[in-house]
């Protein structure tokens, strides 16, 4: 009874409580929601305030950035405006050299045009005026023709009485003599011809010293004029080339870590660095001028970069290589085109470039090159031959000099060889080859061009070897030929180029020969340091005597 009562009163106050509950909840959510509407309202309001402010302040720094953009505008302007007018001034400079040489170049092209002009209305006056003479000598000559046909006819009246003389004073002469005419005459043409013989024989003489002499005076004027018109500077080579640096703690940059640097640096160029106690100074030292020339370029773009390690040393290197390859052809390009040389080959353009960097005796093989072209030249005008054929094969003559040294034979059979495979003109050829009588000469312009070569080589100070070390050199050369043994005699001939070795031939055979000049020519190249090329010329002799008694 009582559970019955209970249940009722339990429903009743569920539902009482959760009626209270829900009064409760629906009072407190729109309290709740009253509030979020007034914070959401405060938020708004402040974000409407703050976005104001942000939109302000973007403005203004738009503003600011507007006005920095311009000046920076403005400014990089004014530079490019600057570098377009230096750049504006550097070309009107260059266009204004170069106009002003070649202005000067037509000048002088004028003055030569209106020199031949001259030279040619001079020689129509002298032939017009020798004309003249002629014509007055022909007449006068006709005159005396007449005249001489009128002395002819009176003197051969006069033979035809001399003959009848003649002949009664033979009859009188062979009556007296005992001896007929024809005894007479042999006896008379043998004493003439006798003393023809003679006369011929001294004039013969005085004509060959008169010849001689002439020869002598004509060629000596002639070798006078070419030194003379084609003067040209000599600078001796050396073989180091001095680095200023900026102060001695590069050196150490230089050298390296435990010398790596400089190990690195000297295997890639293939030179030697002396880093000594010389203040803010490094050495290269190479007998290669391209080589040190290409270490010296290398070396000052390594010290103005301050990267200084193996791979960019390699790096740096191979570009100056690179650019040095190319300047060799702008340079053989400009020295073909200042000597008036055209249609040269590719191959020996870039062999002209190279004499750059070759020196022999401590002189520059391309200014001599040069110099020995300009002397031919000079020479084969003065005696009537072609000059540019003289003046091309004078420049080409020591391009064999410029050939890897790791192939064999003398410079000018190189030089003729290449020059040959190039098309260049027989002449040409021949005149490279026979400049140092390694093949016959076939033509003048040859012997000119090694006159000129011997003329550019002795000029004072144009080669650097003194007579002491000429001397010990040539000592060394042939103290290493008779070092061997069965060597009976040597001489170097050839200011060095050529050792003769002459053998005993009862200790030499004729196997052992080749050997012997083998082994002397490897010593030679481990024990001297030369230029070019040295012949080893061993010669056995066998002689067989025998005395009559």
């Amino acid at each position: 009874m009582e559970i019955y009562i209970l249940l009722p009163v339990l429903v009743g106050l569920c539902l009482i409580t959760f009626f209270l509950g829900w009064y409760l909840h629906m009072r407190s959510g729109k309290a709740k929601i009253e509030s979020a509407e007034n914070t959401a309202s405060r938020i708004l309001s402040d974000a409407d305030t703050k976005a104001k402010d942000v939109v302000l302040e973007a403005e203004k720094r738009a503003k600011q950035y507007k006005i920095d953009a311009e000046k920076s505008a403005h400014n990089l302007k004014k530079e490019k405006l600057l570098e377009v007018k230096d750049d504006f001034l550097k070309r009107k400079q260059r266009f204004d050299e170069e106009s002003r040489a070649r202005e000067k170049e037509f000048l002088e092209i004028e003055k030569r045009i209106r020199n031949e002009r001259e030279s040619v209305e001079k020689i129509k006056t002298d032939l017009l005026s020798k004309t003249k003479e002629a014509d007055s000598l022909i007449n006068t000559c006709n005159v005396r023709q007449k005249e001489i046909n009128e002395k002819e006819f009176v003197l051969d009246n006069q033979i035809k009485e001399h003959n009848e003389l003649i002949g009664k004073q033979k009859e009188k002469l062979q009556k007296l003599s005992g001896i007929t005419e024809e005894e007479a005459k042999k006896i008379l043409f043998d004493s003439l011809i006798e003393k023809a013989k003679f006369e011929a024989a001294q004039k013969l003489q005085d004509i060959r010293e008169e010849t001689k002499l002439e020869a002598n005076k004509i060629s000596k004027h002639i070798v006078v004029q070419a030194i003379q018109r084609s003067a040209v500077d000599h600078s001796v080579e050396t073989t180091v080339s001095v680095l200023q640096i900026t102060s001695d703690e590069l050196k150490g940059r230089i050298i390296g870590k435990e010398g790596r640097n400089i190990r690195a640096f000297e295997a890639v160029t293939g030179v030697d660095i002396i880093v000594d106690d010389t203040p803010e100074a490094v050495i290269i030292s190479a007998f290669d001028p391209f080589r040190r020339e290409v270490a010296r370029v290398a070396m000052e773009r390594l010290i103005a970069d301050g990267r200084i390690h193996p791979a960019r040393i390699e790096e740096v290197v191979a570009k100056v290589e690179k650019e040095l390859n190319e300047e060799i052809i702008r340079v053989g390009e400009q020295t073909l085109m200042d000597m008036g040389i055209q249609s040269v080959n590719r191959d020996i353009i870039t062999l002209i470039g190279r004499m750059k960097y070759r020196s022999s005796y401590g002189q520059n093989v391309l200014n001599h090159s040069i110099e020995v072209g300009h002397l031919a030249s000079v020479m084969a005008a003065e005696l009537g031959l072609d000059p540019v054929m003289a003046k091309r094969a004078g420049l080409f003559h020591d391009i064999g000099k410029t050939v890897d040294r790791s192939i064999e034979g003398p410079h000018a059979i190189l030089g003729y060889e290449i020059a040959k495979r190039c098309k260049e003109h027989p002449v040409v050829c021949n005149a490279i080859g026979a400049h140092h009588d390694e093949m016959p000469m076939d033509n003048p312009i040859a012997v000119l061009v090694q006159a000129a070569d011997a003329i550019s080589g002795a000029r004072p100070g144009a080669r650097r070897e003194s007579v002491e070390a000429y001397s010990k050199r040539l000592e060394k050369l042939e103290q290493i030929a008779t070092s061997f043994e069965g060597v009976a005699k040597t001489y170097a001939i050839q200011a060095g180029r050529e050792v003769r070795v002459i053998v005993e031939q009862e200790k030499i055979s004729d196997v052992l020969q080749d050997q012997l000049a083998e082994d002397i020519a490897h010593k030679i190249q481990e024990e001297m340091e030369y230029p070019g090329q040295i012949k080893v010329n061993v010669i056995r002799e066998r002689r067989s005597i025998a005395y009559a008694k």
